[in-house]
């Protein structure tokens, strides 16, 4: 087995898609994934979709709740939607510690605020001309659909229940095996999301 150099512009290997819901300045709220969130009030809700909700994922691709949509995103065919919620056909439930709503549809929920944020890659730009962030979470409460609990088991998940949708590169797949529907972002060339004025590459 030989190895051969790429430099690839997105290192995302196989993460699960998180659905980020949010308060806009307004009141209304925002659904984003994990790696283009606005915690403009330090609190979200991490929603987790299941390998059978694309649809609601798709929907929700290159989709942005600026009313300006950056240059960046609109050469990836991005477009400004104010009613995420009503985009995706997915439903909001109130939660108990945070203002920003769960997902109903979502099998697993997590109330969360900001605790900390970290500056990275200083030295260059996103592609939406800000500095990159990494944003650090405290989990305030966690919802499950009863049919994830362990039997037997208060406070524990049966992994044998649990279907996560995976992101991996622009595609999205689940752990059975195999595509589970075409992605949306897979229409953006990769090469849109390279980070300019370097070699290194950034997962967004």
């Amino acid at each position: 087995m030989s190895h051969s150099e790429i430099n690839p512009s997105i290192l995302y290997w196989g993460t699960p898609v998180v659905l980020i819901t949010t308060e806009n300045e307004d009141g209304t709220y925002n659904i984003g994934p994990m790696s283009s969130a606005c915690l403009r009030t330090k609190q979200c809700v991490l929603n987790l979709p299941s390998d059978d909700m694309t649809s609601a994922v798709n929907a929700l691709a290159r989709t942005t709740g600026t009313p300006e949509v950056p240059a960046g995103k609109i050469a990836r065919g991005y477009r400004h939607v104010k009613d995420k919620f009503g985009a995706a056909g997915l439903t909001p439930e109130t939660s108990a510690m945070v203002r920003p709503p769960r997902i109903k549809e979502c099998p697993v929920q997590m109330e969360a605020e900001l605790h900390v944020h970290h500056n990275i890659l200083t030295h260059i730009l996103d592609p939406e001309g800000g500095v990159p962030l990494a944003l650090e979470v405290k989990v305030l409460k966690t919802y499950v659909v009863d049919e994830l609990r362990l039997s037997g088991h208060t406070n524990r998940i049966d992994p044998d229940k649990w279907r996560p949708m995976i992101m991996m590169f622009q595609h999205l797949y689940g752990l059975k095996g195999g595509m589970l529907a075409e992605s949306t972002l897979a229409g953006v060339e990769e090469e849109l999301y390279r980070m300019p004025a370097t070699k290194s590459s950034w997962a967004v």
